[in-house]
Order: structure tokens, then C-alpha cells, then sequence
């Protein structure tokens, strides 16, 4: 998720109080965000150039790291976020963002020309008059711009945002694609005369710049945006021109958005009016822009509208899990920026008819409401509750509790891939392939994953080859699913839960993974018994080739061989590079 430095002082006066960290921290998680961090411009400064950590000053403005939720754009400035928690706190009533009523003949226009479609079809525009900048304000303005970029532009690809000086440049504007060596203007901090090609080759250089150039480069044809006076505005989507940057002194300002896509265009031209109009002489008030397209159709943007929904009081509960009045919920979407026009009583539920701002464009769906819902009434506060449709399998309640008593008798769990290669589930274990026991991936990435695993050796092997410095004993088990070939599946192979356990030290330990079978049993309830009797089990001599001969035994459970104990051959464990002696055993519980 997207993480947003802010200053902390200059959020505490926009919130009209000042915090303890942790007083703001829970405020974060209320609201559904996260401080991620508190940091300093000066540390920050310090970790990107490697330099030694030194100890703030008291001078230092302390920076706050707030995590946000990837879709809420109008969270990405101080302006933005700071409205949105006055509102959750109840300090502010919810915005009303209007477009300034002036008529088609005194509207600044944007005419696009045709050519356009070959590469950046969409143009959206809007003018922010009266606004007053101090240096905060301006960096705020600046870095939406760039977090816009990175987040809902898709650097650039999608939306490319131009904010220009009204003051400088005179309408109507005209949106064209002409060949790169038609096109000359002096670009954003530069004070030479620029051709568009040479432009490409000149910000190769440019670490920030070079990045965007693969998007027009090679398209015969560049976008760009003049006003009457044939001044460049921009060459969108890389660099603005020179002549109409904005500055602190700036009162007006002109703001273009270029794009493939236009509903994100939309978006992005929203969120940047609605959060800073509240800068401008007409508290947020913008004025619109007229874009005429070659087929004469034309559209006024932005469209500030809300938009309406009607959500049943039965879906919210439901989804949170809290039966609530219908004041409360209405309340709660208060809190979250989401206004209830009215709640009527249809087919004996109530329905609610919510007003969605423009500032909340991941507003899509009901059940975005009930997040909301959810989130202001705290996540904390919904009891928690056991679904009757979850009903957890037999095997898995049983896998757990065999987890839980290897874990008391002093073995740590790993988890380990289900997939292995061909040699470690077969020649590593001195193993021959009968072609009817594993299933093979056909075209594996790589050759760690040919196959999946029939046994939980190998992984448990592995497991202590990377870790044959740890201190000895290592006493490790898993309890996962292998896989075996099956003529009676439609898929052609099952799955069968095993648990497996492995002591590695100084003594082979075969004493101890005996008495770890024998406690096994113990707890399933299963009494040891004669050789033949098929009441409870026994073992007796095995001759698998990965254990060391005459030091294991097969576990013969009800009649039926369900595991394999003993010591594990030398030859096996050189070929996973251990050094001391293991014992092994494995089970497959489903026996049980």
C-alpha cells in the first residue's frame, strides 16, 4: 500500500490538536490506515545516501509514515487525509464541492485535434482560481501530482497530470499529436530551446525522467498541448513547459490531464480539484473547462456530482455482523465521508439512498459501504463468532491436534515445499522410480520442482543440511501432504496426510523416535498388540533402502503397514551434506 510522509506538526494543526504517538497510532487504526513510521527529513536524507544514524535534534520536523489504502487517492495529501479524520472525529461536516456557474461563451476551452487517437486520445481539464500558496501548500501540490503518477497513472501510462500558471498562457487551449522535430519549447527548468527528439535523447541522462520515455519515444507522432499564442504547455507525458510553471506566487492555476483511459482521467482530475480547493477565494469551488473533441461532441469537466446508491440495511448487517439501528449506520457513513440522503421502508426492509462525493471514487459496490460501515464502528468492536457453515474437516481438527503434542514433547515444526526434484525423492534416498508411485510435472521451471514429493524426507533432510551448524540435538517434524499416483481419482493421483519426525545429534537418537512412535499411539488411543492381531498395532523389521539395515521397522496398523521408523543410511545423508546421524519416522495419519 501506498506510504505517505507528512509533517507532524502541520497534520496536528490541520486536526486542531496535537496527539501522543500512540493517542495518533490508535486514531490511524480506527480510521483503517497505519503510521508505518516516525521519522526526520534529515533521517530519511541520511538512510538514502548510507550515512551513519545520528540522534535527532530538536530542531529536526518530525516526519510521519502513514500507510493508506492503495484506492483511497484523496488520502495521498495532507489536505486530504487531514479532512478525512476532522470528518471521522465529527469536528467537519462532509464537503460540498461545486462547479462554478458560468456560461459555454465565457468557458475556457479545449479543442483536440484528431491526430490524437494514434496515442494519448483522452484530455480533461479544469481551472482552480483564487488559490493561495505558501511553501507547504506548494510541496503538497506537487508531491499529489507524484504519488498520482505512481499509484492510479501507472507512472504515466494511464493519466499524465500538467498543472500550469492561468496567468501566463492564454485559452482556448488546443490538444494535438505532431511529428517530434515540429515541436520546440523550453522545457521545465531548463532555459535552452528544446526539439521534441533532441528532448528524448537529453533526458536519457535523467534519472527522474528517463524512466517515462518508452511510453511516446517510438510513436511517430507526440502529444502536446498549445495555448492560442502557440506557447507550449506541455509535452504530456514527460515534462511541462517552462513558460507556464507554477510558483508560490501563482493565483490561478490551469490543470490538464492527458490519458488512455478517461474514467481514470476522471479520477485523477477530481482528486486533485476537491483537495485543493479548499485553497482557493471560493472555498471548493473550480471552474470548468469545456473539451471539444474532432466530432464536435463536447464535455464540461470535472463532474463533481454525487452520485447515488441504494443499500439495504439487511446487506450492511449482515456483512459486519452487527445488528444496528438504522440511525447508527447512517451516523457511521457520516463519519466516513458517505452522506444518507434518507432510508425508506420498501417490502418491510429499510433502504438506505447514499450520496457518494467525488472525492470517494472507490466507492463501486454495496459491500464498499458496508466496509466503511465496519470500519467506523470499529473492527475491534464486532464480537467474534464461529459461522456454522465452517465446519472445519475431521483430518485438519486431527492434523492439529497431533501438531500440538509433538510440539509438548519438544519438536519444532517446518514447513517445507511440496514439490521436489526427481533426485532428491528417489536417488538421494537410494530409491528407484517403479513409475506407478509419483507424479511428475511435465514442464517444471526448474529442476527443484519436478516433482511432487511421496514422502516428507527429503524436505526434512533438507531442512537440516541448511541448518547443520544449528546447535545439536535438532529435533524437527511436518506434518503435510504427499502425493501418489491413483488409477481410482479422476485426476489420476491423491493426496494422503503424513506426519513425519526427525532427531539429528551426536547418538543416532533411534531410542527416541521409537518412543515418539509408541506416544503417538498413546494419544490416538491406540494400544500396542501381537504380532497378526489387528485390534490395535505392532511393528516389525522393514528393509527400506533409505534407512541403515536391521535399524528400522514398519508400523503395522489394524492389519496394514501405515509407517516406517529407524535410522537413517549414511549414504542418505551425505547425499544431503549432514554430517551426524538422524533417526526418522514416518506415518500417514489418515489411518487414523
Amino acid at each position: 500500500m501506498p506510504t505517505v510522509s507528512i509533517g507532524r506538526d502541520r497534520l496536528f494543526q490541520a486536526l486542531g490538536r496535537t496527539y501522543t504517538e500512540e493517542e495518533f497510532e490508535d486514531l490511524c487504526f480506527k480510521f483503517g490506515i497505519e503510521l508505518d513510521d516516525v521519522t526526520t527529513e534529515k533521517a530519511i536524507i541520511r538512510k538514502e545516501k548510507h550515512l551513519d544514524e545520528e540522534e535527532a535534534s530538536e530542531d529536526e520536523e518530525v516526519i510521519y509514515k502513514i500507510e493508506v489504502p492503495a484506492n483511497r487517492y484523496d488520502l495521498l495529501c495532507l489536505e486530504g487525509l487531514a479532512q478525512a479524520l476532522r470528518i471521522f472525529n465529527g469536528l467537519d461536516p462532509i464537503p460540498s464541492y461545486s462547479v462554478a456557474s458560468i456560461g459555454k461563451e465565457s468557458m475556457l476551452k479545449m479543442h483536440v485535434k484528431s491526430e490524437t487517437s494514434k496515442i494519448r486520445p483522452y484530455v480533461v481539464c479544469a481551472v482552480l482560481r483564487g488559490v493561495t500558496f505558501d511553501e507547504a501548500r506548494y510541496n503538497s501540490f506537487i508531491d499529489l501530482q507524484d504519488r498520482l503518477h505512481q499509484n492510479i497513472c501507472r507512472r504515466r501510462t494511464l493519466v499524465a497530470i500538467g498543472t500550469h500558471d492561468l496567468d501566463t498562457i492564454e485559452g482556448p487551449f488546443t490538444y494535438e499529436a505532431l511529428p517530434p522535430k515540429e515541436i520546440n519549447f523550453v522545457p521545465l527548468k531548463q532555459t535552452k530551446n528544446f526539439r521534441a527528439d533532441e528532448l528524448m535523447e537529453y533526458y536519457k541522462s535523467d534519472m527522474k525522467l528517463k524512466k517515462f520515455l518508452h511510453i511516446i519515444e517510438t510513436s511517430p507522432v507526440f502529444p502536446v498541448i498549445y495555448d492560442c499564442n502557440r506557447t507550449v504547455l506541455s509535452l504530456p507525458p514527460i515534462i511541462n513547459g517552462a513558460h507556464s510553471a507554477i510558483s508560490l506566487k501563482t493565483k490561478n492555476v490551469f490543470i490538464e490531464c492527458t490519458a488512455t483511459d478517461l474514467t481514470k482521467a476522471n479520477i485523477v482530475l477530481n482528486t486533485m480539484v476537491t483537495m485543493f480547493s479548499v485553497y482557493c477565494q471560493k472555498k471548493f469551488e473550480v471552474e470548468p473547462v469545456e473539451v471539444i473533441y474532432p466530432d464536435r461532441q463536447s464535455y464540461i469537466c470535472p463532474d463533481l456530482s454525487f452520485y447515488q446508491m441504494v443499500v439495504p440495511l439487511s446487506y450492511i448487517t449482515a456483512i459486519v455482523g452487527v445488528s444496528l439501528p438504522a440511525h447508527e449506520v447512517a451516523g457511521l457513513l457520516n463519519k466516513m465521508q458517505l452522506h444518507v440522503e434518507n432510508s425508506v421502508l420498501e417490502e418491510n426492509q429499510t433502504k438506505f439512498t447514499i450520496s457518494v462525493p467525488p472525492t470517494r471514487s472507490d466507492i463501486l459496490h454495496p459491500c464498499d459501504v458496508a466496509e466503511d460501515v465496519a470500519i467506523a464502528y470499529g473492527y475491534n468492536e464486532i464480537p467474534k463468532i464461529k459461522l456454522p457453515s465452517l465446519k472445519p474437516q475431521s483430518l485438519n481438527q486431527f492434523s492439529e491436534l497431533i501438531r500440538a503434542e509433538i510440539g509438548m514433547v519438544g519438536y519444532t515444526e517446518v514447513l517445507t515445499w511440496i514439490l521436489c526434484s526427481y533426485k532428491e525423492n528417489f536417488t538421494m534416498l537410494n530409491r528407484k522410480d517403479d513409475n506407478s508411485t509419483a507424479a511428475i510435472n511435465g514442464n517444471p521451471r526448474t529442476a527443484d520442482f519436478e516433482v511432487v514429493r511421496t514422502s516428507l524426507l527429503p524436505g526434512i533432510l533438507k531442512t537440516v543440511g541448511h541448518n547443520k551448524d544449528h546447535p545439536k540435538p535438532i529435533k524437527i517434524f511436518e506434518v503435510g501432504d504427499i502425493v501418489l499416483l491413483d488409477e481410482k481419482k479422476d485426476v489420476g493421483a491423491s493426496n494422503r496426510r503424513h506426519l513425519a519426525a526427525l532427531y539429528c545429534g551426536a547418538t543416532s537418537g533411534f531410542e527416541l523416535i521409537h518412543g515418539l512412535v509408541d506416544r503417538i499411539m498413546e494419544v490416538t488411543g491406540t494400544p500396542f498388540v501381537s504380532p497378526g492381531d489387528k485390534s490395535g498395532y505392532y511393528i516389525q523389521s522393514s528393509d527400506e533402502p533409505e534407512f541403515l539395515t536391521g535399524r528400522q521397522a514398519s508400523i503395522i496398523y489394524k492389519g496394514n503397514q501405515i509407517g516406517t521408523f529407524g535410522i537413517v543410511h549414511p549414504q542418505v545423508l551425505d547425499n544431503f551434506d549432514i554430517p551426524d546421524p538422524c533417526s526418522f519416522v514416518e506415518v500417514n495419519i489418515e489411518s487414523f
